[in-house]
Order: C-alpha cells, then sequence, then structure tokens
C-alpha cells in the first residue's frame, strides 16, 4: 500500500509540474529567428513523409446559396525538387437552372464558368508543388527569406493548445505595402509555430476599388501545426472565408478548408500521427 501511495505522489506532481517557461528575456525578433531556422532546416524531415491531403472549395453568394463547391482527396509524396500530388478522388455539386448537378472524377463540369474557375484556382493556389509540407510558403513569414519583410513584436507569453508559447504579432516593414499581417503562438521549448493565422495588413489600393471595382474584405488564412512523434512539426490545417466583390455585378463569399493527414514516414512501415483517413 506504501508502494501505491508514493506512486500517487509522484502521479500527482507530474500533473501539477509547471510547463516549460518561456524565456524572458528572448526579443520577438530573437523568437522569430530561431523558428526560421528551424523552418529552414525542416524541409529534409518533411521530404520523409508521405500523407493524404483533403481540400474542400466552396463559393456562394452573401446570403449562403451554394453556387459551386469542390472536394478533393490527395496523396502526397514529396521529391528532391518538387512535391507530387496525384489526385485521388473529387467530387463536387453546381447550382444549373434551379437545381444542383452532381459530379465525380475528372474532367469537371462547366470549367470555364466564373464560379467553376474560382474554385479551380483557390483549389490549386493553397497548395505549393515544390512545399514539403503542401501549402503554399508565401502565406506565412516563416523562413528567413520571408521574414526579412516584416517586423515583429511579442505581444504575451500564455498557454495555448497545452504548450507554453509566444504570442507574436507580424506586419510588413513597408507601412504603404499591402502584404499579409497576423500573429503567431511559437512553442515556447522548439520554437515551431503552432498556430499562424493572417489577413491582409491594409485595404487593396483606393484606385483598384473605386476604378478597378475589386475588393477582397476578409482575406487571410490560418493554419495549425502539429508535433509528430520524431519531433518533426507539420502544419496539419489550412482554413479560410472571404468575399470577392467586383463592381455591383459580382459578390461571392468563398471557403478554403485544407488539412494533411494519415502521415507515413518513408523509411518506417508504421503510422505515426495523423487524422485517420
Amino acid at each position: 500500500m506504501a508502494s501505491l501511495r508514493l506512486m500517487s505522489v509522484f502521479f500527482l506532481a507530474a500533473l501539477c509540474a509547471p510547463r516549460a517557461a518561456a524565456d524572458d528575456s528572448l526579443t520577438a525578433d530573437a523568437i522569430m529567428a530561431r523558428v526560421a531556422t528551424n523552418q529552414d532546416s525542416s524541409e529534409k524531415s518533411r521530404s520523409q513523409y508521405i500523407y493524404h491531403q483533403h481540400i474542400r472549395v466552396v463559393s456562394k453568394k452573401p446570403r449562403g446559396k451554394v453556387l459551386r463547391e469542390e472536394t478533393a482527396e490527395y496523396h502526397i509524396v514529396p521529391k528532391p525538387d518538387h512535391t507530387e500530388r496525384t489526385l485521388e478522388q473529387l467530387t463536387g455539386r453546381y447550382w444549373s437552372k434551379g437545381k444542383y448537378e452532381t459530379f465525380s472524377g475528372e474532367p469537371v463540369p462547366e470549367p470555364e464558368s466564373t464560379d467553376g474557375e474560382l474554385v479551380h484556382d483557390f483549389r490549386e493556389d493553397a497548395t505549393d508543388d515544390k512545399s514539403k509540407d503542401g501549402l503554399a510558403h508565401d502565406l506565412f513569414p516563416l523562413t528567413t527569406d520571408q521574414q526579412k519583410e516584416y517586423k515583429f513584436r511579442l505581444l504575451d507569453h500564455e498557454p495555448f493548445e497545452g504548450r507554453e508559447c509566444y504570442h507574436i504579432s507580424f506586419v510588413p516593414k513597408d507601412d504603404d505595402d499591402t502584404d499579409w499581417a497576423g500573429e503567431a503562438y511559437i512553442d515556447a521549448q522548439e520554437f515551431e509555430p503552432i498556430y499562424v493565422f493572417t489577413k491582409l495588413s491594409r485595404p487593396l489600393p483606393y484606385g483598384v476599388r473605386k476604378f478597378m471595382g475589386i475588393d477582397l474584405p476578409g482575406l487571410g488564412f490560418a493554419v495549425h501545426y502539429r508535433r509528430q512523434e520524431d519531433g518533426v512539426w507539420f502544419p496539419t490545417s489550412l482554413g479560410s472565408e472571404f468575399r470577392i466583390r467586383v463592381f455591383f455585378f459580382f459578390n461571392r463569399t468563398m471557403t478554403v478548408s485544407l488539412e494533411n493527414k494519415a502521415f507515413e514516414h518513408t523509411h518506417v512501415e508504421s503510422k505515426i500521427v495523423g487524422a485517420d483517413r
């Protein structure tokens, strides 16, 4: 009985033990420099994984009527100089003549329609064939080259999703530049991003909105990262919802969601992490 009580004491002590504390002496720039180093070196590690990617894109009217949606399933195999994406399944539906028409596989119907082109373009633009993690890297300033154009500010040290984090904001160095701005939660122990969200740093230039009639209110992206069992961090989900307005005759709400799942290491047989297929 004494040994059981002793084990219980150790168990309770482990539960109550403080999380790894954030280093108060580090500046935002120093934190992000470590993130950049980790991101720069992670390409090789991520290239050892194959996984599946689920993408769903929806185009709808502002009041909610879905005009077109497509759901695609890909098998992802990183290569030395690119990422091989094999389409395994494609399904969708679109509004036509007062009813929904469904489809499966390629070629998709009405590919040159406005909604068809929008959905296809956003399905492709959310990914990057040269990226080992399957995401378009220009959405988030994490690597050394990308960080050169940004300035960072440390907002807080706080727990996020069970891990102690640095909460950091970022904006373009050039105040007149229309680029991404946002916030990131950085793991305080491993200096890896856990969650990053972006939005446009400023509205589109007045001339674009006034004379070309184009506006993109709410444009931005959010991405979650998860640590794999061997220590490699991988982006597991991306999401966005925003509007596209062109003069008075075109107005759409676009929803984009991406999930990386069913990760497998290429040098071992067992599946290590990720959502079930």
